[in-house]
């Protein structure tokens, strides 16, 4: 038994050895690190306090043992840059703190259309970020590149105007005035060229200039006599309508440009800015007076790219009064759910003629409601009328100010606004209401539906608490434009819905 006992103790060691001797470079490893570990342990307290471990330091020594190729991770991130790890800089104990931009908040300038003002002048209309504008400097300077290489260059200063009086929102509508000495002439042999705008954001440290060509005339494009010969006009008024958004109706569409076109006469023209509100119903009513040349419309869809104030109709109407100045006498500013009008014994011309001598004059506003109807032809017969024939009732609560809306004579006019312009030379008159006003029926245009809903017969209605009168001032021409819209363009519009 103590031999076999003898034989079993002498198997267990040999197994321990083997075991041992197998593992004898892991256990070195192990002796070593804990070696490591109790000379640190040691060695710790003697160690000065300036020195320190941090876990980063740490993370470093680990990651270069990681694999070069990482696995299992997913990036979006294109042309990445390093982050800045520089520590912040210290001055008289202060930590001075800097950023760095990326990418672009706003664009510096957004181009809608330039246009030739005269011999030596142009216009550029746009947008512009408007925080660049209220709390930086930015500046514009024009340059006319000719095509013929051997004239020279001409450079100006240009003339900036924020036509929006500080309504604009992420963008604000920009007029650069460029006016070349007249020493320098701007394409005198008519032989054509470029011009460009170099638009700086006015940042000391960046000082980021754009360079943007906005207008190419070609060779003998340029008829001079536009500019020195201002009776040469191709209409006597001209309709600047504001941008155009949302549900419109046809029928009431319908009924504005054939009221209005009878209004203004036959060298009248209307120009409209689509935002997305003509569509195809509306087009279908508009149809008829483009193709007899008495409405333009302008799809500007593509500007709701850009936050500005009211579909930016600002630079709309900025663009219209510029690319149409010199083909008008008088160009008008009001919106699709307004009538104007002059007294019985006056017309339009005989009005227009008495207030040459101003070069703008304010319309004031008469109120109407688009929610009662006169019912005096009876609900049957009322529901048959064109609106501003049943929307026969004028507010006359009385408040501080009312808006108004304007016209100009165009030549004289280097910027605008959707109420007034104050950018122009000459007179303003403010006292023309004996000689023209307009009827506002307030909402109607954007209403799909039958819009009497509350009917009355009175000639005076509390409604909402407000007081309303009779006034059949517009309602009196219903007739007479019904027969005209039947002679200029038939009964082709007759089924139009609401």
């Amino acid at each position: 038994m103590a031999k076999e006992r003898d034989h079993h103790s002498n198997k267990d060691k040999k197994l321990l050895v083997g075991v041992i001797w197998n593992f004898s470079t892991e256990l070195k490893l192990i002796f070593m690190a804990l070696l490591v570990i109790f000379t640190l342990a040691t060695l710790l307290p003697f160690i000065p306090s300036s020195f320190s471990l941090s876990a980063s330091d740490f993370r470093f020594c680990i990651s270069r043992f990681s694999p070069a190729v990482p696995v299992n991770i997913t990036s979006t991130a294109v042309n990445v840059i390093p982050e800045k790890t520089t520590e912040p800089e210290i001055v008289n104990g202060v930590i001075k703190r800097t950023f760095t931009g990326h990418g672009s908040a706003a664009y510096n300038f957004v181009t809608m259309s330039a246009y030739r003002g005269g011999v030596n002048s142009f216009a550029v209309i746009g947008l512009s970020s408007k925080p660049l504008h209220v709390y930086g400097h930015p500046s514009y300077r024009c340059e006319w590149i000719p095509l013929d290489p051997t004239q020279d260059p001409v450079s100006t200063t240009g003339f900036k105007i924020l036509t929006d009086w500080g309504y604009g929102r992420i963008y604000t509508t920009v007029v650069v005035n460029c006016t070349f000495p007249t020493t320098s002439a701007v394409n005198p042999q008519n032989s054509g060229g470029s011009l460009i705008l170099h638009a700086t954001t006015g940042d000391p440290s960046l000082n980021l200039t754009d360079s943007i060509p906005v207008l190419t005339e070609s060779p003998n494009s340029v008829d001079f006599d536009l500019y020195t010969s201002p009776e040469k006009k191709k209409y006597d008024y001209l309709y600047c309508g504001s941008s155009l958004y949302g549900n419109l109706s046809p029928q009431r569409v319908r009924e504005w440009i054939a009221y209005h076109a009878r209004f203004f006469g036959d060298r009248s023209h209307f120009v409209l800015h689509d935002a997305g509100g003509i569509h195809g119903d509306v087009f279908e009513v508009l149809r008829p007076w483009i193709e007899l040349g008495r409405v333009t419309v302008h799809d500007i869809r593509d500007q709701e790219r850009f936050d500005g104030y009211y579909h930016n109709q600002f630079m709309v109407v900025n663009d219209c009064l510029h690319r149409y100045r010199f083909k008008a006498k008088w160009m008008f500013f009001f919106d699709v759910d307004e009538f104007m009008y002059v007294p019985e014994k006056e017309t339009i011309k005989s009005v227009m003629e008495s207030l040459e001598e101003y070069s703008q004059f304010t319309i004031e506003q008469m109120p109407m409601s688009s929610k009662i109807c006169y019912s005096g032809d009876g609900p049957a017969r009322t529901y048959r009328k064109w609106g501003f024939e049943k929307m026969a009732y004028r507010d006359v609560k009385k408040v501080p100010r009312r808006d108004r809306k304007y016209a100009v004579q165009p030549q004289n006019v280097f910027a605008t606004g959707v109420h007034m312009s104050q950018n122009l030379q000459g007179k303003t008159y403010h006292k023309a209401e004996s000689k023209i006003r307009y009827f506002h029926y307030h909402g109607s245009i954007s209403q799909r539906r039958e819009p009497c809903r509350h009917l009355f017969n009175d000639s005076r209605v509390v409604f909402e608490n407000n007081p309303y009168v009779l006034d059949t001032t517009i309602r009196d021409v219903g007739l007479a434009a019904k027969m005209f819209e039947m002679r200029t363009i038939g009964d082709r519009l007759l089924r139009t819905r609401q």
